[in-house]
């Protein structure tokens, strides 16, 4: 017996959403599968809010930071990164979520979702060649950093305990690591 699954485009993902078939569940779109997203504990919502803050006056008005916002990817998903550093692009975002080509990086603090961060997610933007990708792991302290999009996967994956890291699309900015893992 074949067991096929049934996708969900962006539009189909939306029509859902406009139809309150979602209310009350806290759910992404990764692939075309809707996964139940896990909820924030507190160290979480602290650890990431803290970042968020960090980054906003790093970056003044640089980019813009979305925290736990969709954006949308061209390969019918719909992910919300805790952090998304995504371009200014004002009254536009009343029409859509930032696309692909308006992300700079995004950061996700993992808990109880660190597989899913890791494995899953990982995958998802390194499909649409999204060019950074961090996962704090809250579990050990630590930022894993994933770089050089390639076939679907990141090529270049580093982890960093402390020290300063340069964004790709920001080469003169230093960021804290320390201020991001929140130790």
């Amino acid at each position: 017996m074949t067991v096929t699954r049934a996708k969900w485009t962006i539009d189909d993902y939306h029509h859902m959403i406009a139809a309150g078939i979602l209310d009350n569940r806290h759910v992404e779109l990764l692939r075309g599968e809707i996964f139940e997203m896990s909820p924030e504990g507190e160290p979480h919502a602290y650890f990431s809010s803290e970042a968020g803050e960090y980054l906003m006056r790093l970056l003044d008005n640089r980019a813009m930071i979305r925290l736990s916002k969709p954006i949308t990817l061209p390969n019918d998903s719909e992910p919300e990164p805790d952090i998304a550093i995504v371009q200014r692009l004002g009254r536009e975002y009343l029409e859509h979520h930032p696309y692909l080509e308006n992300v700079f990086w995004l950061i996700e603090y993992s808990d109880s979702s660190l597989e899913k961060d890791l494995e899953i997610k990982s995958k998802v933007y390194a499909e649409v060649k999204i060019g950074e990708y961090w996962v704090v792991n809250l579990q050990k302290r630590e930022l894993v950093v994933f770089r050089e999009p390639q076939d679907g996967e990141y090529a270049l994956i580093s982890t960093q305990n402390g020290g300063t890291i340069y964004p790709l699309t920001f080469p003169d900015l230093a960021v804290s690591v320390d201020l991001i893992i929140s130790r």
